[in-house]
């Protein structure tokens, strides 16, 4: 990361090792390249959930040496049910999620992340890449309270100064 001007901050916690780790903005493919980086000096165990149809040879060894998880994205299967089982079987294991969903601009964050950290009784780190200053983060630990639209509000309030690799692809708004 620093051959490339990028600095990280943070320090490795003993909640990494059982977490959800949102990661916004999410613009660009390198989001995943610097965030996967930085997770990576903390020694943190992540794991990302991609469907299943890229786990093929040679990818889907790739994928799973990465933390890649498969998961099946048919209707009627239940995404968030197989994160919260993953989360609760396995204590050394946390789930990077990028709640735009997307790299193009969304009007809406999903909230999946969200229903996967209370039901499964773990925090929320709000990580972050900030493109202007060239600089991620493990970002700050959050608990969700149950009150979602709350919640939601102080999220969005503290991501507000990121900057996204392409800015006008990153929505904080609700509509």
């Amino acid at each position: 990361m620093r051959l490339y001007g990028w600095h990280f901050i943070g320090e490795p916690q003993p909640q990494m090792k059982n977490c959800v780790f949102i990661e916004a903005p999410h613009t660009s493919m390198w989001d995943f390249v610097w965030g996967r980086c930085g997770l990576w000096i903390l020694g943190v165990n992540a794991h990302f959930f991609i469907k299943k149809e890229l786990f093929f040879f040679p990818l889907g060894l790739l994928l799973k040496s990465l933390g890649g998880v498969p998961i099946d994205r048919r209707k009627g299967a239940n995404s968030i049910d197989t994160a919260v089982e993953n989360l609760l079987s396995n204590k050394d294991f946390s789930v990077i999620i990028t709640p735009e969903g997307t790299r193009k601009r969304t009007n809406k964050w999903k909230k999946g992340f969200y229903l996967i950290a209370q039901r499964a009784n773990v925090p929320i780190y709000l990580s972050y890449l900030d493109y202007a200053q060239k600089e991620a983060s493990s970002g700050e630990l959050f608990y969700p309270t149950g009150d979602y639209e709350k919640d939601m509000a102080y999220i969005f309030s503290y991501y507000s100064d990121k900057t996204a690799k392409y800015p006008e692809h990153f929505n904080l708004s609700r509509k």
